[in-house]
């Protein structure tokens, strides 16, 4: 079962005329997904990469029913692409992008709000139910299907905690880039609620960062409501104030969103965090 996406998710890819959204969606249907056609205003073919390509969403939405977008949009215009998306119907909607302006992120949102519709990004590497379903620029190769759920701010912390876990011989349901934007369509909170009622989920990874307060959230949430193991990695312990490191959302303001806060949070929860992320596979196998 799994969250979000599985091997019968209909996905639309938009921007899939550009350089990355092809070589990115090549490497989704070679891993599997059900890519039901590709959107580009730039198109000026019927096919990409052997799936129907269409210059409008809507036209796309009206003649193969996609479940599922994801967005390989410039930044200039991920806004209307994700919008295009919400007016279509359609109900999970992975960003990609980079750089969207938080502005527009916030309107995106707020129009998503109450309508059924969940967001995944944006300034994330999506997700993939392993064996089923890759849905964004993760490699496919290091996940090995298994009952573990990720959740992580990071992309590339979780390609090298996710190596870690198939290396020692745990698997994964479903993992999730939730983004490290100051603000996500999706948060750890959010996709905890998904993995407590999954049935193939027997315990989480979650990785976080600094800057903002979704891990003191999540850890509240856990302590109150989710009985699953929880083993969780805080990246930027030597991170200074007011110095943004790699993500938009990633900066200590005013003495608040440090590590030292986050882990603290964790481990009043009584959830354990790893010291370097190799130490996470070790961790989740001993509360399995």
């Amino acid at each position: 079962m799994a969250i979000l996406v599985n091997k019968k998710s209909r996905i639309v890819v938009q921007g899939a005329a550009g350089i990355e959204g092809q070589f990115h969606m090549r490497g989704m249907l070679e891993y599997g997904t059900n890519i039901v056609a590709g959107v580009d205003p730039a198109f000026k073919t019927d096919k990409v990469e052997g799936v129907p390509a269409y210059t409008s969403l809507t036209e796309a939405v009206k003649k193969h029913s996609p479940d599922t977008s994801i967005i390989f949009v410039p930044a200039a215009y991920a806004y209307d692409a994700a919008m295009d998306s919400l007016y279509a119907g359609i109900k999970l909607i992975v960003i990609i992008t980079e750089g969207l302006p938080v502005l527009d992120m916030l309107k995106i949102k707020e129009y998503s709000r109450n309508r059924d519709v969940r967001i995944i990004g944006p300034n994330c590497p999506g997700l993939i139910t392993v064996g089923e379903c890759k849905l964004g620029i993760m490699p496919g190769h290091i996940h090995r299907k298994g009952n573990v759920g990720v959740i992580s701010r990071s992309g590339t912390l979780t390609y090298e905690v996710v190596q870690a876990l198939s290396e020692s011989g745990i698997g994964q349901s479903t993992c999730i880039g939730i983004g490290g934007d100051p603000v996500q369509g999706s948060t750890f909170v959010d996709i905890l609620k998904l993995f407590k009622d999954d049935p193939d989920t027997d315990g989480v990874v979650m990785i976080g960062e600094i800057g903002g307060c979704e891990e003191e959230k999540a850890a509240e949430y856990i302590a109150k409501e989710f009985k699953k193991p929880v083993v969780s990695f805080i990246a930027g312990k030597t991170a200074p104030a007011e110095k943004r490191m790699g993500h938009a959302g990633a900066i200590i303001s005013s003495g608040k969103g440090t590590a030292a806060a986050k882990i603290k949070a964790l481990e009043d929860a009584h959830i354990k965090v790893a010291e370097i992320p190799s130490e996470v596979a070790d961790l989740i196998k001993k509360l399995l």
